[in-house]
C-alpha cells in the first residue's frame, strides 16, 4: 500500500504538532563566562581560577580569568604585592602595566595566547 503525497503531508503536520506540544527542555547551556580584566569571552580550555589574595597568605576567594590574563598577573606582581595592594579586580586594573596590557590583549580572539613574560624587577 503506498501513500500519496497528501496523506505524507498529513502525516509529518500531525508529527510536527506533537513535537510543538512537548515540554521544553530543563536544561539551559551555561551562560559564557567574561574575563573581568579584558572582558573578553572565556573558552574552557583557558579558563583559570585566581586568588584574589594568594592562598599562601590564606585566600579562599577565587575569580575566573583568561589563562593569559591570569600568567600576566603572577608576571607583574608578587604574592606579597598580590595580597597587601591587588586583591580586588579594580585594583588590578588600576595598576598602569595591566591597563597597557588589557589594552594589547582585548583586540585578540579569546582562544589567544602568547609566552608571558616576568617582571625584570621579579626575576632579581
Amino acid at each position: 500500500m503506498t501513500q500519496t503525497s497528501g496523506q505524507w503531508i498529513l502525516v509529518q503536520q500531525v508529527m510536527s504538532k506533537r513535537r510543538r506540544n512537548e515540554p521544553e527542555s530543563w536544561y539551559q547551556p551555561p551562560e559564557p563566562e567574561v574575563c573581568p580584566l579584558c572582558r573578553r569571552e572565556i573558552p574552557p580550555s583557558q579558563k583559570d581560577l585566581h586568588h584574589l589574595v594568594p592562598k599562601l597568605k590564606g585566600g579562599k576567594v577565587t575569580q575566573s580569568l583568561h589563562r593569559i590574563c591570569h600568567r600576566q598577573i603572577h608576571a607583574l606582581f608578587t604574592e606579597a604585592e598580590l595580597a597587601q595592594h591587588y586583591f580586588t579586580i579594580d585594583a588590578l586594573l588600576a595598576h598602569p602595566d595591566i591597563q597597557s596590557f588589557v589594552k594589547w590583549v582585548s583586540s585578540k580572539p579569546p582562544e589567544f595566547m602568547d609566552r608571558t613574560r616576568k617582571s625584570n624587577r621579579l626575576k632579581r
